[in-house]
């Protein structure tokens, strides 16, 4: 059981997903993720319906989406429901990442070689998790694929 206390740093400031059918979709790319989305223009207005974020994580070692939708994060039935600052947003966490109440298998990509960081996005229907060294965020797909015979539909 760890002793660390949890903390989240909001990532997304400046955007976010779509909060009825962000049509989130993940690639694997390597040791890396990119994760697609459809971008939030109900509140930001600088983007347009159909627009889409990409984010890559680099060198993931691990990733999961998981049912948890808006309801059972408001009923308690996440296990950062009553630390994460709110729902719907993208977070690093930091410090006790709760392992021991997690009851969702992980996919595994490569082996955990040094510090990860945990990350947390938690779209509408579902919540995606991974661990990786970093991430990056484009709205351009070109610049996220590495593989150019990748394609995103």
């Amino acid at each position: 059981m760890s002793t660390q206390s949890t903390h989240f740093i909001h990532l997304n400031k400046d955007w976010n997903a779509d909060p009825n059918a962000p049509a989130s979709k993940l690639i694997v790319d390597g040791t890396d993720l990119i994760l697609k989305f459809f971008i939030n223009h109900f509140v930001f207005e600088e983007f347009n319906e159909n627009d889409v974020g990409y984010i890559r994580f680099h060198n993931c070692t691990r990733y999961k989406f998981t049912q948890v939708n808006d309801e059972g994060w408001y009923m308690g039935q996440c296990r950062f429901s009553l630390l994460a600052p709110s729902w719907g947003e993208f977070y690093h966490v930091k410090g006790d990442f709760k392992e021991q109440e997690q009851n969702h298998p992980w996919t595994f990509l490569e082996k955990n070689e040094g510090d990860q960081n945990n990350y947390l996005f938690y779209f509408r229907d579902e919540t995606f998790e991974c661990s990786a060294k970093r991430y990056s965020f484009d709205l351009n797909s070109k610049n996220m694929l590495r593989n150019k015979e990748i394609e995103f539909d």
